[in-house]
C-alpha cells in the first residue's frame, strides 16, 4: 500500500513538473517546432544541391540565404504600405461592414442591424484604437519590437540551419539508441516523415506566394482598398486552411470592395472561384506531386482538432503532421484482401502491407519492402 502511494504520488508530481515546465517552456518549444518545418521545408532543394556535389551545410546556408534575401526584398519593397495598409483597414472594418450591411438590406429587403453585427465580431472602436496602437507603436515599442523580432528571427534561423545541416546525423544519433534490428524501420520512418511532412510544407508555401501574388495584381486593377495585406490574407488562408480556407481567404476581399462598388465584390468572388479552379486542377497537381495528399474531411478535423489543442499554431502544423502520420501507415500497416458476397476481389492472397515484413527500402514495393496491392 506504501508504495503505490508513492507511486500515485510521484505520478501526480510528475504530471504538474511536466505540465508547469510545457507552459512555461510554451513559446520556445512552438519556436523549435517551427525551426524543424522550416528545416524540412528546405530538404528538397538542400538534397538537390547535396546531389550536386555541394556539402550539406553550404547547401543548407545557400537555401536559407535565398529566403532571406527574399523575405528582406519583400519587407523593403512593402513593409511600410502593408503596415499603413492593414492599420487602415483595421480602422475601417466597422464602416466596412456598416456599408456592406446597408447595401444587403436595400437589395434583398432585410433588416439586419450593422451595429448587432459589429458588436458580434468585437470591432468596438476601443478594440480598433488597441489594434492600431499595437501596429504602430510609439518609439520606445518600435525599438523593443524590433529586438524582440531580432533575436527571435535569429533564434529561429539558427535552430532551422543545425536541424536541416545536421539532420544525417541527428537521424543516425537517435537511430543508436535502438537495437540494430529496429534501426533500420526507425531511419525508414524518419526519412518518411521528412519527406512528406517537408514536401507538403514545401508545396503549400510555394502556392501561396503564387495565389498571392495573382491576387494581389488582381485587386490592384480593380483598385479594391488594402489590396496588399488582403491579397496576403488570401493566399495564407486559402493554402493552409483546409476545405473551408477557399471560401474564409475570398470573404473578407469581398466584403471590402462590397463596401466600395458591389460590382468589384462580384468580380473578386468570380475571380476566387475562377483561380480556385485552375489551382486546383492545372497548378496544385503539378506541385504536389510529389506529397502526400489527405482527405479533405480528415484535413478539416485535423485543423479543428489542432485549433482546439493548441490554438492558431496547432492549426497551422496539424496537416503537415497528420500527412506524415498517414505516410507512415500506407506504409507499415496492414491491409487485406477485399472480400465480398462472391469471394475475393483481388488476385493476391494478401493485398497489404505488414510488418511481418522487413523494412529495406531497396526491395520491390517500396519503402518498407511490402508488396503493394489493390487499394
Amino acid at each position: 500500500m506504501r508504495r503505490a502511494v508513492l507511486l500515485v504520488v510521484a505520478a501526480v508530481a510528475a504530471y504538474q513538473v511536466t505540465a508547469w515546465a510545457f507552459l512555461g517552456l510554451r513559446s520556445f518549444l512552438g519556436l523549435l517546432f517551427l525551426s524543424w518545418l522550416f528545416s524540412i521545408s528546405m530538404e528538397p532543394p538542400v538534397r538537390a544541391l547535396a546531389r550536386r556535389g555541394i556539402r550539406r551545410g553550404a547547401g543548407t546556408g545557400l537555401v536559407m540565404l535565398v529566403v532571406v534575401l527574399f523575405g528582406v526584398g519583400f519587407l523593403a519593397a512593402f513593409g511600410t504600405l502593408l503596415v499603413d495598409q492593414l492599420a487602415g483597414l483595421l480602422s475601417s472594418l466597422p464602416d466596412v461592414v456598416g456599408s456592406a450591411v446597408s447595401w444587403v438590406n436595400r437589395t434583398f429587403d432585410t433588416r439586419l442591424l450593422a451595429g448587432d453585427i459589429v458588436d458580434s465580431l468585437e470591432l468596438t472602436p476601443d478594440r480598433i484604437q488597441q489594434l492600431v496602437e499595437e501596429l504602430t507603436p510609439g518609439v520606445v515599442g518600435v525599438v523593443t519590437s524590433i529586438v524582440g523580432a531580432v533575436f527571435q528571427t535569429l533564434t529561429f534561423l539558427l535552430f532551422a540551419y543545425y536541424m536541416s545541416a545536421q539532420a544525417p546525423a541527428l537521424r543516425d544519433t537517435v537511430s543508436r539508441r535502438f537495437p540494430p534490428r529496429q534501426q533500420l524501420v526507425i531511419s525508414t520512418v524518419w526519412d518518411i516523415a521528412t519527406e512528406k511532412t517537408g514536401g507538403y510544407v514545401l508545396s503549400r508555401v510555394l502556392l501561396a506566394i503564387l495565389s498571392s501574388f495573382t491576387t494581389a495584381i488582381f485587386f490592384l486593377v480593380v483598385d479594391v482598398p488594402y489590396w496588399l495585406p488582403l491579397a496576403l490574407w488570401t493566399g495564407l488562408v486559402s493554402q493552409f486552411i483546409p476545405t473551408v480556407g477557399t471560401y474564409l481567404a475570398i470573404g473578407l476581399p469581398a466584403l471590402v470592395a462590397l463596401a466600395g462598388d458591389p460590382a468589384d465584390a462580384v468580380g473578386v468572388v468570380a475571380f476566387g472561384i475562377v483561380y480556385q479552379q485552375v489551382e486546383n486542377y492545372l497548378i496544385g497537381p503539378r506541385i504536389t506531386a510529389r506529397t502526400v495528399h489527405i482527405h479533405p474531411a480528415v484535413a478539416l478535423g485535423s485543423v479543428i482538432v489542432g485549433a482546439t489543442l493548441f490554438g492558431p499554431m496547432g492549426a497551422l502544423i496539424a496537416v503537415p503532421v497528420v500527412a506524415a502520420v498517414q505516410a507512415l501507415v500506407e506504409t507499415y500497416g496492414r491491409r487485406y484482401e477485399l472480400v465480398t458476397g462472391d469471394g475475393p476481389t483481388g488476385n493476391a492472397s494478401v493485398a497489404g502491407r505488414g510488418r511481418s515484413t522487413p523494412a529495406r527500402p531497396d526491395r520491390p514495393g517500396g519503402v518498407g519492402g511490402a508488396v503493394p496491392g489493390p487499394r
